[in-house]
């Protein structure tokens, strides 16, 4: 068995801008750090390291151990923790990730809560995409996390197994036009066939936000003519709201419109995503973490029900 004291070493040095730097990061010395990764390199029989290059050069086994490794200290970090809560050690952490929109909407207020109501808790807050929050999840990198799917045709991977979903609301998706899009004129609900002919401001390949739209459209006869693609939120209002296209976003998106951009809702089949908490599957799960779904259930209550 590789030994932990190894794998961590690795996990420095990927990265790292030299062995000494490592070595100051792991508190011992240099020659130790050489050490372990010799040991490793023996026992898995490639080289993991390239010597004598600045920053370190981890080779394609290297990044591959090293990933494994880091997975690895966080389940080790966590059954620490988890560990020190049954002993009933005041000290408590909680470790909360969320996609953008959801920290820049909800989540401050129910964090707010969570500092009122268990002071003793200490929280770190993950700021990533979708596709990056799920894997942190499943290698207890985060305890609680904010996460998204297609209302209709639950796809992201990850979400199948190893997590338990708490549904918090509905977001249905709005249209955003530019104020002198013909479009802004129309009152009341557009459908998305109207919006066949138009350019597009979209997500790029791997946006989530995006494929769910995409699919809608799809189903509604047509594929979107992207002209412009950007995971920024603020960035695809502002290309909307200089006229170089339109675009459909989550309703969270469309509540904090930009100057320049009218909202628009959309009939029926429109894109909606579901927003929910995630938890790993554990035996045991943080109070802190129980506390924190119960909080954002609360904050979030007036919203549209799932269902």
């Amino acid at each position: 068995m590789r030994s932990v004291s190894s794998l961590r070493v690795l996990a420095a040095l990927d990265g790292a801008d030299s062995f000494s730097a490592a070595a100051d990061e792991l508190g011992m010395s240099q020659s130790a750090v050489s050490q372990h990764v010799a040991a490793l390199e023996q026992q898995v029989g490639l080289p993991l390291v390239q010597r004598g290059t600045r920053p370190v050069d981890v080779t394609v086994a290297g990044r591959v151990l090293a990933g494994h490794a880091a997975a690895v200290m966080a389940r080790l970090e966590a059954a620490g923790l988890d560990l020190d809560e049954l002993a009933g050690h005041h000290h408590r952490r909680l470790r909360v990730g969320g996609f953008p929109t959801a920290l820049a909407t909800f989540v401050p207020r129910a964090l707010a809560l969570l500092a009122i109501q268990s002071p003793d808790v200490t929280f770190t807050v993950v700021d990533d995409h979708l596709q990056g929050l799920v894997p942190r999840l499943l290698n207890r990198e985060l305890d609680v996390a904010l996460v998204f799917d297609d209302s209709a045709e639950h796809r992201l991977p990850g979400l199948d197994h190893g997590v338990e979903l708490t549904s918090l609301f509905l977001d249905p998706y709005r249209l955003l036009v530019p104020r002198s899009h013909r479009l802004a004129a129309r009152q009341g609900a557009l459908s998305l066939a109207d919006l066949g002919e138009e350019t597009w401001v979209g997500g790029g390949p791997s946006s989530t936000w995006f494929q769910i739209v995409r699919g809608r459209c799809r189903a509604a006869g047509f594929e979107p003519r992207v002209g412009i693609a950007s995971d920024d939120y603020l960035a695809v209002q502002a290309f909307v709201a200089a006229g170089l296209g339109i675009a459909v976003v989550p309703g969270l998106v469309a509540s904090r419109r930009i100057a320049g951009v009218e909202v628009r809702a959309l009939h029926d089949p429109a894109p909606t995503r579901e927003v929910m908490v995630a938890c790993p599957v554990d035996p045991f799960r943080p109070a802190a973490a129980t506390t924190m779904v119960a909080l954002l259930q609360r904050v979030t209550a007036g919203r549209a029900s799932p269902g």
